[in-house]
Parts: C-alpha cells; structure tokens; sequence
C-alpha cells in the first residue's frame, strides 16, 4: 500500500465538497469498490466488484487488475455480490441475468436457461458449492426457486414456483445447510418463506410490520452460524433501513437497529454473537440482538466479508485512502489491501477473451481519472493462462454463450438509493471533485518520489 495522503489532501478533500454531503463525496458518480468475494479453498484469490467493472488479484492481494463492464457484459445491472467457486467459476445474480466466468474473469456469459425470466439472488451450500440456489422475480411469469446440483450448470425449479410470487433474496444456513430462507412479495404482500428440507417443501409468513409505516423491500440478509431458526431481515420505512432478527425461523421478527443510511450487507462472527453492518457511509458493530456502534473507519462506501477470524472491507478511496482492507482486530484497526490508484492495469488473460480484447483500450482513460500507472509492467502482451484458472466441472457441458441474454425485456432501472455507489447529486459537481482529487494524488506521488516513502 503506497503511503497515506498527508493532512492537507484530507483537508481539500472535504473543502471541495461543492455543496455534496459525505454520501455524494462517496457515491456522486466516482469509481468505488462496492463488494469482495474470495474463491473457496483458495485465500489468495479476490475478486472484487465495483461500479466501473471489477478488479482481481491472485496473488493474495499484492496486485490488483481491472475487468471492464464492457466484457463483463451486465449492461446497467451490476451485481451485488459474486460467488467464486473452489473449481475456478464465478457467478452472479445481477437482477436480470445469471452471470457465469469459467476461468476466472477472462471470459463471461449469460445463462441461458434463466432468458425468460430475472434472477434476483444467488447463495450456494456453506460446505458444497455444487449446491446452489437461485430466486427470481420478474413480472407476469411464475417466479420461485431454482436449485442446481452440478456448480451452476443445469437448474430445476423447486416446488415453490407460482404467480404473484416475487423474490429478492435467498440465503443457506450454516448451521443446518437443509435450512433455506427466501423473501419478498407474494401478490403485493412481504413474506419470508423457510424451508427445512433443502427446498421441498416451503412455510411461508407474512411478518408484523405495523410498527413501520408503509414498509417495503423486506429482504433476508442473514443467518445465524450456530442456529438454524436465527436469521435477519432488513426492511424499508420512511427513508430509513430498519434490521429486524427472527429467532423462530422467521415467525416472528425483533428490531435490532434503524440506520438512517442505505444497507449494504452484514456479517456474523462464528458464534453468532457479534454483527457487522456496512451501510452506503458507515461500518457499524455490535452484539447481534443490537444495538450498533458506528465505527471509525470505513468512513464511507462499507461492505464487509468474514473469512475465518479475518475481516475485508470496502472503503473510499477519496475519503481515506483505500478501497479495500482487512481487519483481524473485529473492525477496530484496519490493514490497507489497494487503493484505487494503485490497480495494476488491465487483467492478464489470453488472447482472444473479452477482456483481454476490450479492456486494454479502455484503460487509459481509467487510468487517467484514477490517478493509477498505465502500463505498470510495459504493456498488454498476452499472458499463459494460470495452470488454477478453472474450468467448469468435468463432464458438464458449458450452457452458455457470450451473446445468451435474459430477453428483450428488461427489469425496471434500479432506484437511487439501492446499493453502492448509486448516483446521487449533480454529476457536474461530482466530475469537478473527482478531477481535483486525482490531480491532488499525483501531486502526492511526485513527491513520495522526491523524498522517499513516507515512515
């Protein structure tokens, strides 16, 4: 991590706020991190999403490359979350497509077996990832649960497929991998939906939300490490997020906290004692029945993923320097992984992938706006792929094609205030600040040059 900006980069960083609060300095259009994967059994490998693409690193976070959008091929639907499986795999839900790379980054489709219809969320087996589960939620057709057994390859609906029924969000318990949870709309009204048995068979209940006013979006977060019948939900009422827990397998549910922010995602700690919330400008942490501490860093642009005793957070780079970090301190002190000018050009894949064809000429003005090296290793010459790339499992035939698409109708734009880096403000302001700041790091690398790095 290259040193900290000095004081005076902090300080023009909030002078320059050109009427933007704190969540337009992190969300008003400029490039942001907003999610981190690690492949199973493979610690070294992150994968990264942001709102220009995504970036990689395979070398347990000394390099991170860039994947532009456009070989990644999800139009205007980024995901909120990948899964990299242990065989090489990645895949996302991105709210229309079920997005798939078979060697790790280089090469991407669309599943062609989910063209009719909207895959809203993606939650594999806590122990075997050929067990994957996906929901869907697109207008006028049958929406439900579609459960794969092969990594991702083939699907089968489950039994809980009908009209009216419109799902967000699914999640597998670690406690009990038998135990799923799904929510959303069923004919107008929220629901969480529980199975017991890996999918069979469904109970359904329709949560007391009278305490909110107008509630929306109910979605399951999380479930309990240690007890099946735990599990979270967060809902929307009159600006606020509101995160509720059920200890009776979704029955009933208790508040936990009301953030007046937008909800990115939570963690649990092993024992399931201790939560984590990211949210579009803080990082909070307390005991899981609540309530929450905010904490100081991240500062902004918060998501967070638990792997063993290790935290990784999103982060700002234009408020504190980094885009990524780990914490093996709960999220009291924080290690940098990168910031944003600090990504090593364009991702090394073979000759004739996408992004190896696409991005190199893209990145340039990337590059530029970030403040990061444009060739840091001489160019983009064609790289071998590595021997652990991966591959679709063994005997399975590969279901998709570049050019397989969800439809030609697509889901409704996403609203403002979902998800990370959504734009808000004038983006002319925005523009102004993200040039300022970029020239105020190279000023700041000029001179780490002269004197030598910082102690």
């Amino acid at each position: 991590m290259k040193p900290r900006p000095v004081p005076s980069l902090r300080l023009a960083v909030l002078a320059l706020g050109l009427g933007l609060g704190a969540t337009a300095h992190a969300h008003a259009g400029l490039p942001e991190t907003s999610n981190v994967t690690l492949r199973r059994g493979h610690p070294q490998d992150f994968f990264v999403g942001t709102t220009f693409g995504a970036v990689i690193s395979r070398d347990g976070g000394q390099t991170f490359r860039w994947i532009c959008p456009d070989a990644m091929s999800y139009g205007g639907w980024r995901p909120e979350a990948y899964l990299w499986r242990e065989s090489g795999l990645i895949l996302a839900a991105t709210g229309s497509a079920l997005l798939r790379s078979p060697d790790a980054g280089c090469s991407w489709n669309t599943h062609p077996y989910f063209k009719d219809t909207w895959v809203s969320g993606l939650a594999a087996h806590p122990s075997d990832d050929h067990v994957l589960y996906v929901v869907t939620n697109r207008y006028n057709v049958p929406n439900g649960v579609y459960r794969s057994r092969d990594g991702g390859e083939t699907w089968a609906p489950s039994p809980l497929l009908r009209e009216k029924l419109r799902l967000n969000a699914v999640r597998v318990s670690t406690a009990d991998p038998r135990r799923v949870y799904v929510s959303g709309e069923d004919d107008g009204k929220l629901v969480l939906l529980r199975s017991d048995d890996a999918g069979e068979t469904w109970t359904q209940s329709a949560p007391d939300l009278s305490a909110l006013l107008i509630p929306y979006d109910l979605a399951v977060v999380a479930t309990d490490p240690a007890r099946a019948d735990t599990v979270w939900v967060r809902v929307s009422s009159q600006g606020y997020t509101h995160l509720l827990r059920s200890d009776d397998g979704g029955q009933t549910l208790s508040p936990v906290q009301q953030l007046d922010d937008v909800f990115i995602n939570m963690e649990l700690s092993a024992d399931g004692n201790t939560a984590w919330v990211g949210t579009l400008n803080h990082f909070f942490r307390g005991a899981a029945t609540g309530p929450l501490d905010m904490l100081s860093l991240p500062t902004g642009n918060a998501c967070v993923l638990r792997v063993g005793e290790t935290l990784y957070g999103c982060g700002s780079t234009w408020l504190h320097d980094w885009a990524l970090a780990r914490s093996t301190d709960e999220g009291s002190t924080w290690t940098p992984l990168f910031g944003l000018y600090e990504i090593q050009g364009t991702h090394l894949c073979p000759r004739g992938t996408p992004v190896r064809d696409i991005c190199p000429s893209r990145w340039p003005q990337l590059a530029e706006s970030l403040g990061a090296p444009l060739y840091p290793d001489g160019g983009v010459e064609e790289p071998p792929l590595p021997a652990d790339a991966g591959v679709p499992d063994a005997g399975v035939p590969d279901a998709g094609a570049p050019d397989a698409g969800p439809g030609p109708e697509q889901p409704p734009g996403p609203k403002g205030s979902d998800g990370c880096g959504a734009t808000r403000g004038n983006m002319v302001p925005a523009l102004v600040l993200l040039l300022t700041l970029t020239l105020l790091r190279r000023g700041r690398r000029r001179v780490n040059r002269r004197t030598g790095p910082c102690p």
